[in-house]
């Protein structure tokens, strides 16, 4: 198995573990310490699980070579794998939001709201701690690793941890504070839904930008015709066409060099430009240079 695809399998197998362990563990304390922000919380861990499936099934898909059918490779697939993460945590943060605000009519409606007992207030600690650290981990994985669906599994684990600060908050306060104060236990949930739809709207941008064939940033962009410019002979890039495949770059350029060289000489050059383009951007970047002589 290529280190990649191992290392990108090691980091979501080991979020799996965790998320594993904290759905039980949410859910009993959201159950026994009678806390729906709780249980909430215990839902997007849920997600956050479900997602690493995802990831697992479609990196594998991702990294098949290109057949008759696929000419570019699969790569797209671990897009698509970033798009369902994305819905997931859309969906998962509406649906903390409804609830929490039906808590809170209700609440103020007089209805008597359930005190959270401590047990919930120390599983939202130990979530925390716990996705902090797997998201700095799988960050750094899909990074290096240049995975968009890994980051964006990073993210979900942020995400459940920004949940996890809330609804710490809200159940310690519902606690503390007493009876009056009940209703921060779905307030904290309504807010910690904000910021997981708000990281869902992003993911989402990202991988819909590359499904719709996005050219790469300007910075990218700049230093490829730079590298292009580096190789002695070549003049006026232009018609530079870029964009995103799975983790992998799509390079399109026309390129001059004097007319009158042997055919041969002007392969060379191309080649030379291909080869300082993969050293840059990785060895399965798909580079399709056009020469054009100088005029």
């Amino acid at each position: 198995m290529p280190v990649r695809e191992r290392e990108i399998y090691k980091v979501t197998l080991a979020g799996s573990l965790v998320n594993i362990i904290l759905v039980a563990f949410k859910f009993v304390a959201g159950i026994f310490g009678r806390s729906s922000a709780m249980i909430a919380d215990a839902v997007h861990s849920l997600s956050d699980l479900i997602t690493d499936v995802i990831v697992i099934v479609f990196v594998r898909i991702s990294s098949k070579p290109e057949d008759k059918g696929h000419d570019y490779g699969h790569g797209k697939y671990e897009t698509l794998a970033t798009l369902l993460i994305g819905v997931a945590l859309l969906a998962v943060g509406a649906g903390i939001c409804w609830n929490g605000i039906e808590k809170i009519v209700r609440f103020f409606h007089g209805e008597s709201l359930e005190s959270p007992g401590w047990i919930a207030f120390v599983a939202a600690i130990v979530s925390v701690v716990s996705k902090e650290v797997l998201f700095h981990y799988t960050r750094i994985i899909g990074k290096r690793y240049d995975s968009l669906a890994v980051v964006a599994n990073a993210w979900h684990h942020r995400s459940d941890a920004f949940s996890s600060i809330g609804t710490a908050v809200g159940i310690g306060g519902a606690i503390l504070l007493g009876e009056d104060w009940r209703v921060l236990d779905p307030l904290a949930a309504v807010i910690v839904s904000l910021f997981i739809i708000h990281v869902a709207v992003k993911q989402l941008k990202e991988c819909i930008g590359e499904l719709l064939e996005r050219s790469l940033p300007d910075d990218i962009e700049q230093d490829i015709t730079h590298i292009v410019l580096s190789c002695e002979g070549i003049s006026q890039p232009h018609h530079l066409r870029t964009r995103r495949i799975g983790s992998h770059y799509a390079i399109d350029i026309h390129v001059r060099m004097n007319g009158d060289i042997p055919l041969r000489e002007a392969h060379d050059k191309a080649t030379e430009i291909e080869t300082r383009l993969k050293e840059a951007y990785g060895k399965d970047t798909y580079i399709n240079i056009h020469v054009e002589p100088e005029k």
